[in-house]
């Protein structure tokens, strides 16, 4: 009976050990999804942030494009200002 009992112990205790496994594989599953899951939505805020981020640097070229052509008309105009300032101070000189 000494021997029985002995087996039945261990038995049972193998037996609580594999429940006790198996539950804790299953929440580790849970877990895994889970952070699986938020990793998976923090990405998604940062995709559509850096797609933020392109969209205003492409607005931002065109602004800086623009006034690039802007800075060169006035330029061209000043250029053409002085010369007139330069003959007008050359007649006034005669």
């Amino acid at each position: 009976m000494t021997i029985e009992l002995g087996v039945f112990i261990s038995v049972l205790s193998v037996s609580i050990a594999f429940l006790g496994y198996s539950l804790n594989k299953s929440k580790a599953i849970k877990s895994d999804g889970q952070e699986s899951a938020e990793l998976k939505a923090e990405l998604g805020y940062i995709r559509k942030g850096v797609d933020d981020i392109r969209i205003d640097l492409k607005a931002n070229e065109r602004q800086i494009t623009a006034l690039g052509e802007r800075v060169t008309r006035i330029e061209e105009s000043s250029k053409a200002a002085h010369k007139r300032l330069d003959m007008l101070e050359k007649e006034n000189d005669k």
